[in-house]
């Protein structure tokens, strides 16, 4: 069974309702207000940055460059001065090793996350079981091939490179050599 018409008065209510008119009177005000801010809301979000993909740690170390040993002085023997061989190793599919050679004693870390900023820095955080420590840091590839520390730094945001430069002496970081 069909619906009686509707007095004209009251079929321009109905359709006021529907109106976007920007007045108190239709109420319509509230719902464009709404729907403004809605439309800039999705706008804003659209526009934020996201991450480049879903990489692996191992994709995004290997698309870096820093898989592999990395030295001070690749030609000297392992110690804890010039000689300390840093390498990163893919274990499994997507795992990441960070084994360091002090010469006399070793320990490794997994990498946890990678990720690369829009400045190219490659920033680590690696887990060091032996330490009970998690660490952060930042590494920056030279253009000559050689890569440098511009920040570590511990969990409790206590550093020990700041800005490319150790915090106990203020001196530079020297560069890293990838080794054979």
């Amino acid at each position: 069974m069909r619906a009686p018409p509707m007095a004209p008065a009251a079929l321009h209510k109905e359709i006021g309702m529907l109106s976007f008119r920007c007045d108190a009177e239709s109420g319509a005000g509230n719902l464009n207000a709404n729907f403004n801010r809605l439309a800039l809301a999705i706008l804003l979000a659209l526009t934020l940055p996201r991450p480049a993909s879903a990489e692996t740690v191992a994709q995004t170390l290997q698309k870096w460059g820093l898989i592999g040993p990395w030295s001070l002085d690749c030609s000297l023997k392992a110690d804890r001065k010039r000689g300390t061989v840093l390498d990163y190793e893919i274990v499994g599919d997507s795992r990441v090793v960070h084994r360091r050679d002090f010469g006399g004693t070793t320990d490794e870390g997994e990498v946890v996350t990678a990720e690369i900023s829009a400045d190219g820095m490659l920033n680590l955080r690696v887990f060091f079981p032996s330490l009970k420590q998690t660490r952060e840091y930042g590494l920056m590839m030279q253009p000559d091939g050689t890569m440098r520390a511009i920040y570590n730094r511990n969990q409790k945001n206590e550093y020990s490179i700041k800005d490319g430069n150790f915090t106990a002496s203020g001196s530079p970081t020297p560069p890293q050599h990838r080794c054979k």
